[in-house]
């Protein structure tokens, strides 16, 4: 059986193509609903399957953005940190989790943002380390507290590619704000530096 076409809305205000929301790399999100009880440990596997925007290799547990979930009957509140306030991919976080935790039969579905504790890349998992380098990303090389970061001393980063600690930035903003152009001076690949926020 094939699953359904779902269609994602776009933002309010958004100018932006239909084909921007219709999925990664132009290809539709699939989504299948099952049936099942409607639980907390159902919401929780169902966000499992829930891609960051911007690194689509690593889910939003992974990124350490959720910060709990209730479920009354069939309505379920998910509790969200974005990765920073003013983070573009926030919205598109949220109509992602609805939309998915729609289709898997919750009747109403609740994003309430946690600005505070605020996120920190401290809070990303040991697995969304190891996707990111897997997707050639390399992870925040220290904790946000390290006090490297008061100092501006350039951070020890390790190539995603090859391993190697002979690395330099090339530039301090990449295609994203969390992220760091960076370039390994062994394979000579160039590589993306997920920032110590």
């Amino acid at each position: 059986m094939t699953a359904p076409r779902h269609t994602r809305p776009k933002p309010s205000g958004a100018a932006l193509p239909d084909e921007i929301f219709a999925g990664f790399a132009g290809a539709p999100m699939q989504v299948q609903a099952t049936p099942g009880p409607l639980t907390v440990e159902r919401a929780q596997a169902v966000l499992a399957t829930v891609p960051d925007p911007e690194i689509p290799s690593v889910m939003l547990p992974d990124l350490g953005v959720i910060r709990g979930v209730d479920v009354d009957g069939d309505a379920v509140t998910v509790r969200m940190s974005p990765t920073y306030t003013g983070c573009p991919a926030t919205d598109l976080m949220q109509m992602m989790i609805r939309e998915q935790l729609t289709a898997a039969g919750f009747a109403t579905v609740t994003v309430d943002l946690v600005l505070s504790p605020a996120w920190s890349s401290d809070d990303i998992t040991a697995e969304g380390r190891r996707k990111m380098a897997a997707a050639g990303i390399a992870p925040p090389a220290h904790r946000a507290t390290d006090k490297r970061h008061l100092t501006g001393t350039t951070p020890d980063v390790a190539c995603p590619h090859c391993g190697s600690m002979a690395t330099e930035m090339t530039s301090a903003f990449g295609a994203t704000a969390c992220k760091a152009l960076w370039r390994c001076t062994d394979c000579q690949e160039p590589f993306d530096y997920f920032k110590c926020i």
